[in-house]
C-alpha cells in the first residue's frame, strides 16, 4: 500500500504537528506533501529527516514568513498542483489552509484527518488577528466568501473524514454535511512514567503559543486578582500583538517562560498544582491530556473538546463563564479539593499514541478493503 501524507505547512509546532509525527510513525515510508516549509522553524527541525515535497509557492519570496496568510486564496492552486494518482491512500492533516479535496487523485482514496473546518471561514475566533484592521477585514470577507464555497466543494471530494473530537465531528456535519469517525489525537510526549512521584510546587501552568483565543488574558487577570503563581510556556506566533501587553500587565507572580524543550515541559506539567485550559471553543485541546498524563489535574472552561477529556471533580474542575471572576472561583474550589494523580493518568491513557496509531491503521485498512 502506497501512502502519502499531506499537511498544511511545516512551520509552527503544535498539536497538529504532533498528529503529523504519529502519522509518520504509522507510515514511515510516506512522504509529506505540504504547501511550504520554513527551514530552521520548530516544525522543520522535527520533520527535516523526512521526505518533504513542497508546492510551487515555496519559491515565492517572503511566502513562508509573511505572505502565506494574506495569500491564502492560493490554496486551491497549491493543492491542485500535486498529483497523487500513483498512491493508494492519501491522508491529509487538515486545519485552516483547506488541505483536502485534491483533484488529481486517480484511483487513490482520500482520508481527511480534520483538526477543524477552517475557523476563519466559519466565525470562530482565530489566533493570529489577521483581520484586526478594517481594510484587511473587508479583504477577508471577500476572500472568505469564495473560499467557503471552495472549502465546501473540496469537502465533498473527500472519501472519508476523521474528526479529532466530537466537537469537530459536529462542525463537519454542520458545515460540510458529511459524516465522520472520531479518532482522538495522540499524546506523544514520553510522560506516562512522570508525575506520580513528582512533588507538586506552588504554581499553576499554561502551555500555548502566545496568540489570541487561548485565554491568556483571562489567566493573567485571574492570577493578578488571586495572587496565585502562574507559569506560561510558549512563544508568540502569527500576527498576534497582544503578547507585549500581556507581559507589561503581568505582576511578579506571573512568569513567561518562552519556548521550552519537551523535557522541561514534562517537568513543568508534573510539578504544577494544576493546568489551565481556557479556550472557549477548543477543537480538541491536547495540552490538558498531556497534563493529566503527568498526573496533574486541570482547571478548564466548559466548552469545546475539553468536555471530552476532563472528568469533572475526578481529573479537574470546570468553570462556566469566560471571566476572570469565574476562573478565580474555580481556583478557589480547586484549592479545597484533592485529586489522585493515578486517576488523571488513567484518563490520559485513553488518548495515547499507540492507541492513535492502531486506530488510524485499522481505519485505513478497513477502507482499502471496502
Amino acid at each position: 500500500m502506497k501512502v502519502a501524507i499531506v499537511h498544511d505547512y511545516i512551520k509552527e509546532y503544535g498539536g497538529a504537528e504532533r498528529v503529523l509525527e504519529a502519522l509518520c510513525e504509522a507510515y514511515p515510508d510516506a512522504p509529506i506533501y505540504t504547501a511550504f516549509y520554513k527551514e530552521g522553524s520548530p516544525a522543520w527541525e522535527r520533520f527535516k529527516h523526512k521526505k518533504i515535497i513542497s508546492s510551487w509557492v515555496q519559491d515565492i519570496p517572503f511566502f513562508t514568513t509573511k505572505l502565506h496568510s494574506p495569500l491564502r486564496f492560493l490554496a486551491p492552486h497549491i493543492w491542485g498542483s500535486f498529483d497523487f494518482s500513483t498512491y493508494d491512500v492519501v491522508i491529509s492533516s487538515a486545519s485552516w489552509y483547506v488541505t483536502k479535496g485534491f483533484p488529481k487523485m486517480g484511483n487513490a482514496i482520500e482520508i481527511c484527518y480534520c483538526h477543524t473546518p477552517p475557523r476563519w471561514l466559519y466565525g470562530y475566533r482565530t489566533s493570529v488577528e489577521w483581520q484586526r484592521f478594517w481594510p484587511v477585514k473587508v479583504y477577508g470577507m471577500l476572500v472568505g466568501h469564495f473560499m467557503r464555497m471552495y472549502d465546501f466543494n473540496a469537502a465533498q471530494r473527500v472519501n472519508y473524514f476523521i474528526a479529532n473530537s466530537k466537537e469537530v465531528q459536529s462542525r463537519i456535519k454542520k458545515f460540510y454535511r458529511r459524516d465522520s469517525t472520531v479518532i482522538y489525537p495522540p499524546v506523544s510526549l514520553d510522560m506516562r512514567s512522570k508525575g506520580l512521584g513528582t512533588k507538586k510546587r506552588d504554581y499553576y501552568f499554561i502551555v500555548a503559543r502566545i496568540v489570541g483565543g487561548k485565554g491568556l488574558e483571562l489567566a493573567v487577570e485571574a492570577a493578578k486578582r488571586t495572587g496565585i503563581k502562574l507559569k506560561i510556556a510558549g512563544a508568540p506566533a502569527g500576527y498576534y500583538t497582544g503578547h507585549k501587553k500581556l507581559q507589561e500587565e503581568a505582576t511578579d507572580n506571573i512568569e513567561f517562560l518562552g519556548r521550552v524543550s519537551d523535557k522541561e515541559l514534562v517537568d513543568l506539567y508534573s510539578s504544577a498544582k494544576a493546568f489551565f485550559a481556557l479556550s472557549t471553543d477548543e477543537d480538541f485541546g491536547i495540552t490538558p491530556v498531556e497534563a493529566m498524563a503527568c498526573g496533574t489535574p486541570v482547571i478548564a472552561y466548559y466548552g469545546g473538546g475539553y468536555k471530552e477529556t476532563v472528568v469533572s471533580d475526578k481529573t479537574g474542575v470546570f468553570f462556566y463563564e469566560s471571566t476572570a471572576a469565574s476562573l478565580a472561583a474555580a481556583v478557589k474550589k480547586f484549592e479545597k479539593m484533592k485529586f489522585d494523580p493515578k486517576i488523571c493518568q488513567k484518563q490520559a491513557e485513553k488518548f495515547g499514541k499507540d492507541r492513535f496509531i492502531k486506530e488510524i491503521k485499522a481505519f485505513v485498512e478497513s477502507k482499502i478493503k471496502a
